[in-house]
């Protein structure tokens, strides 16, 4: 093809400016926190999701044998999925052996497209959760954090993990199989370096989301994990801390909205006055605290109203 004088210039300047036009890939500049004895996290933000954090705001981890590494939770994004998996494999020096899923909220499961070819474990109830609400869930993230969640589709895990002791390379984990947070819930406990990652069942310095909780069920959950002989607690969000800390502050904080919102409830407050009510200073410090505070008013007191206008209507016998 014969070109035009001074179009191969022209050409070229397009070009450039194509490259120039199209969305840099999105760095979540993952850093690995050495728990010790092969155990590791990604500590996220203590935020909710933005177009600049990139929906990273859940600690994920991953933990090494010879056999290669076990990861806990595949984050927000595909995206973030691919940079995690390449970074422990450079790392350990081997492909990743196997992923557990905790539960089906997007920020903990939407980096599974990463892990094809690898296995990767839930609770029955969060798989078919991630099959069911996983499209629905991936358009509202995509609306919430932009480019970030570029090419990510719902992959729900493939094979169901169960309750009880099991060996990956020599390092033996006990899965725990718990529901509260939501219908299903799994606790990974490392064994050898006595590490618990408790997925969001446990909040630390954060506020606890309840978009599908349970409050007595989680409850329960959390005297469960308090029986465990861990030294290393890695909550699904908020900084990793040693002791029982974090446990006794979400079952605090649980309790007092859950006795907060029956009383409200008894009182006949309207829903829209529960933002307006004080919170106990012991809770002041928590991250994003009013908006999940609102959003757990919006979730759970439709049924304690419901509950207390029973308790106050006429028994009516036909």
């Amino acid at each position: 093809m014969r070109c035009l004088p001074g179009s191969s210039a022209l050409l070229a300047l397009l070009a450039l400016l194509a490259v120039g036009a199209a969305p840099a890939q999105y760095d979540y500049r993952l850093a690995p926190q050495a728990l010790g004895n092969g155990a590791y996290v990604f500590v996220g933000a203590l935020e909710h999701f933005t177009r600049a954090n990139g929906g990273n705001i859940v600690n994920t981890g991953y933990i090494d044998t010879p056999a290669g590494a076990i990861v806990i939770d595949s984050g927000p994004s595909r995206l973030y999925g691919e940079q995690q998996r390449a970074l422990i494999e450079r790392r350990s020096g081997r492909p990743v052996a196997r992923v557990y899923i905790t539960h089906a909220h997007p920020d903990h499961f939407f980096g599974d497209q990463a892990y094809a070819g690898v296995p990767v474990y839930a609770l029955p109830a969060t798989r078919e959760a991630i099959a069911a609400n996983g499209d629905a869930l991936a358009d509202n993230l995509y609306r919430l954090v932009g480019d970030a969640m570029r090419g990510t589709q719902a992959v729900a895990p493939g094979l169901p993990a169960g309750a009880g002791r099991v060996e990956v390379g020599g390092r033996a984990l006990q899965l725990i199989a718990l529901a509260g947070h939501t219908d299903a819930d799994l606790a990974v406990f490392d064994e050898r370096s006595a590490t618990l990652y408790a997925g969001d069942l446990v909040f630390h310095r954060r506020t606890p989301s309840t978009p599908n909780a349970d409050l007595a069920r989680w409850l329960a959950a959390l005297d469960r994990l308090e029986m465990i002989p861990y030294k290393t607690l890695v909550p699904g969000h908020g900084p990793v801390l040693q002791g029982p800390e974090a446990i006794r502050e979400t079952r605090d904080y649980l309790h007092w909205l859950d006795a907060m919102l029956r009383e409200a409830a008894a009182r006949g407050v309207d829903l829209p006055e529960l933002a307006e009510l004080p919170v106990p200073a012991r809770f002041g410090d928590f991250a994003v605290l009013r908006a999940e505070l609102s959003r757990s008013a919006a979730h759970l007191y439709p049924a304690l109203e419901t509950q207390a206008l029973r308790r106050l209507a006429p028994d009516v016998r036909e």
